[in-house]
């Protein structure tokens, strides 16, 4: 695995501050592989256990409340959801993944629907696989890693919730993390901690997107 990239310059940062600050919509959602739109655009995924907080950051990234709906109900994205940003790129809000208030069979519908959506887009740029970062990395979360490794889906980690933690022990899941995913094929070797709520790694965030979908301001 190749040594992480430097941090971010401001300009960069800036520059991604404005790409995230454009006009966001809601696409469409998609509850079979048929449906999906074209590809056309850039696209970044989202994916997590249920409840790690896609939603909230996905609004937190885009500075809008309403653009994803956030619930505090455990497997309400029962579709692929697509959002537009700025017409150059779109935002992917996987089904989560993990327990869900569903019968057994609605919960591995659509959750095979993710999976199918990650093995063939080919205009994925990278996936963003989210996790609480009060509880780190479970055993639940190794079935998506292994899935990215296989598919060769470049992901990477985002630590959720880092507001919920002292600083120096947010550090010390991220380091942890790091460490586990170091020997994984497909995983990008920096991992961020964020919050939606106090916006801490948002900045980092939209530039990692920005740079991973090779959009130029």
């Amino acid at each position: 695995m190749s040594e992480p990239d430097p941090l971010f310059s401001e300009d960069d940062l800036e520059a991604a501050r404005i790409l995230f600050a454009r006009q966001a919509s809601f696409m469409m959602g998609a509850v079979s592989i048929d449906g999906l739109p074209g590809p056309d655009l850039p696209e970044v995924a989202f994916a997590g256990r249920s409840n790690v907080g896609k939603s909230s950051l996905i609004n937190a990234l885009t500075g809008h409340k309403h653009l994803a709906r956030a619930s505090n109900e455990p497997g309400r994205t029962r579709e692929v959801n697509f959002f537009v940003l700025d017409e150059r790129l779109r935002l992917v809000d996987l089904p989560g993944y993990g327990w869900a208030k569903a019968s057994k069979s609605t919960v591995k519908t659509f959750q095979n629907l993710g999976r199918d959506y990650l093995r063939g887009r080919p205009n994925l740029k990278r996936a963003y696989l989210l996790i609480d970062a009060r509880h780190g990395l479970k055993t639940v979360d190794l079935e998506p890693m292994d899935a990215f490794d296989r598919a060769a889906v470049s992901y990477q980690i985002v630590l959720t919730k880092a507001d919920k933690l002292k600083p120096a022990e947010v550090e010390t899941v991220r380091l942890k993390t790091e460490a586990a995913i170091a020997k994984r094929p497909a995983a990008f070797p920096r991992v961020i901690a964020t919050s939606s709520e106090k916006g801490h790694g948002l900045p980092e965030l939209r530039a990692e997107i920005a740079a991973a979908c090779e959009i130029k301001l």
